[in-house]
């Protein structure tokens, strides 16, 4: 059931809890092209998510680390990564750090993940190795999704987060260029599901960085919609300096200004997730 939030000291209280006894989830959260919010919502949404009464572990998967300095974990609390996991064969349940936020835990990032399509090499399941290490974590039962961050770009640790999901989520900003980006990245999902992975599914598209006073935001979202209709989420994320801040400060926006657009869209895009899931789920 999904509940109603409030904050108190920088932490969400949870009126209601999530369904029990759910499947866990996997999205990855997945564009090819920089600077479409992709680290932003992967932080936000599993914020919002875990404050709606879901149980998220978000995995960063992307060298620069972005979605672990932005849950506030700095570097030299990263004991134990993604790189531990994919080439030490560390149980990813013993990457998992808890973040400040009930309901959300993260299995952190550092640069030596920039090297595992390097020190891989032609090993046998190197696509696997992700969802490999999630097994444990589903037979755990203790989280009902999992959001993987990817670096913006097609590479093994990407082929590994779409190897290991469930379905993919689509961060899409509302410029020209973006639009080039998501063909590509379509073409990869479904090269992915022809070889790797023929379950993977495009969970939805979300319009990022949204600005109403500007008509080509407006043209782009009518254009993405008329192509991808239901799959695009109806929630848009608006420009919002709230959430460029954020991050700065290693928060959430949701833990640095709850009232704010930017906080109030994400927490509606969670609800929409929350139901888009459930929905598949009576169809199923």
């Amino acid at each position: 059931m999904i509940g109603v939030v409030s904050f108190v000291s920088g932490a969400p209280v949870v009126a209601h809890v999530a369904e029990a006894s759910r499947p866990l989830r996997i999205l990855v959260v997945a564009n090819q092209k920089g600077g479409v919010g992709k680290t932003t919502t992967a932080i936000n949404l599993g914020t919002a998510l875990a404050a709606v009464g879901e149980r998220v572990l978000l995995i960063d998967s992307d060298p620069q680390g972005n979605a672990s300095t932005g849950l506030g974990v700095p570097r030299a609390e990263r004991r134990v990564t993604l790189y531990d996991v994919l080439m030490g064969g560390t149980p990813l349940l013993d990457a998992v750090t808890p973040t400040r936020l009930p309901g959300l835990d993260l299995a952190p990032a550092d640069p030596d993940l920039s090297g595992v399509e390097i020190e891989l090499g032609p090993e046998a399941r190197r696509s696997f190795r992700l969802r490999d290490a999630l097994e444990a974590v589903r037979a755990s039962g203790r989280y009902t999704y999992v959001l993987i961050d990817c670096p913006p770009s097609l590479n093994l640790l990407t082929v590994n987060a779409m190897t290991a999901a469930d379905a993919v989520l689509v961060p899409l900003q509302c410029e020209f260029f973006a639009l080039e980006g998501l063909s590509q990245l379509m073409r990869t999902v479904e090269l992915v599901r022809g070889s790797l992975n023929p379950r993977l599914e495009i969970q939805g598209v979300v319009l990022t960085m949204f600005d109403r006073r500007n008509r080509l935001s407006e043209q782009v979202a009518g254009d993405v919609r008329s192509h991808f209709g239901e799959t695009v989420y109806q929630t848009v994320i608006p420009r919002n300096v709230r959430v460029s801040e954020a991050p700065s400060f290693g928060k959430p926006v949701l833990v640095y200004d709850i009232n704010c657009a930017g906080s109030q869209a994400y927490l509606k895009l969670a609800r929409e997730v929350v139901q888009r899931e459930r929905a598949r789920r009576e169809a199923a």
